[in-house]
């Protein structure tokens, strides 16, 4: 199969996935290898339209990225604030800020992306705008 075009069908994905797989060890520099670097474009750009990853709700996030490095609530006390503030962001009684996402995203290096998402409040979807309020 030549690949003049991106991947549009399920058919065309399994083919490339395929061919992928017969010349995925070619040396880069030979045709086989550089093919293979374009089917690997092809197939990330067909697989993220069609089969996308949602990114996780941000409490859970926190929690288990928190539970990895070994960080307890208090250890969210410079990101949050009080450790009020923390139990009630970490049991979904409070919203995240903007000023809570900028400091958790430095203090546990996770991407801005996950933590702006939308995630459930107390039984309800809920929103936080940039001045920091429900919306």
């Amino acid at each position: 199969m030549k690949w003049e075009k991106t991947i549009t069908t399920e058919k065309e994905y399994e083919k490339s996935i395929a061919r992928l797989s017969n010349i995925f060890g070619a040396d880069p520099d030979s045709p086989e290898g550089m093919e293979a670097e374009l089917l690997v474009t092809l197939i990330e750009k067909y697989e993220k339209e069609h089969y996308p990853i949602a990114l996780p709700d941000p409490i859970e996030a926190i929690k288990e990225t928190m539970d990895r490095k070994g960080f307890k609530d208090k250890d969210l006390i410079p990101a949050i604030g009080s450790k009020t503030t923390v139990s009630l962001v970490l049991n979904r009684k409070r919203a995240l800020t903007i000023d809570m996402i900028r400091n958790l995203a430095d203090l546990l290096g996770l991407p801005l992306e996950v933590l702006i998402q939308p995630y459930l409040l107390d039984g309800k979807q809920e929103r936080v705008n940039q001045k920091g309020r429900y919306a």
